[in-house]
């Protein structure tokens, strides 16, 4: 939506153990996504005369794709 500039890093890493570990998800990373892999996806824009949002789902890595593991609602006019 023209916002590539505000877009400040990776988009999301996986949990596990520990809230932030490998695999992360960044066009940087050399990981490969597998089946069993829980990973957040978090892109957040950041404008430094208004400030950043962060909208962030957990995802569960499935052989047909991924499962949504958060499940709220996301309203766009709140952000």
């Amino acid at each position: 939506a023209g916002l590539g500039e505000a877009f400040l890093h990776s988009t999301g890493h996986g949990v596990g153990l520990d809230i932030h570990e490998e695999p992360r998800v960044s066009t940087r990373s050399t990981a490969t996504l597998r089946p069993g892999h829980v990973v957040t996806v978090e892109p957040g824009v950041y404008l430094p005369e208004l400030g950043g949002v962060r909208i962030e789902d957990t995802l569960l890595v499935t052989e047909g794709g991924c499962d949504r593991l958060t499940l709220a609602p996301k309203n766009p006019a709140l952000v």
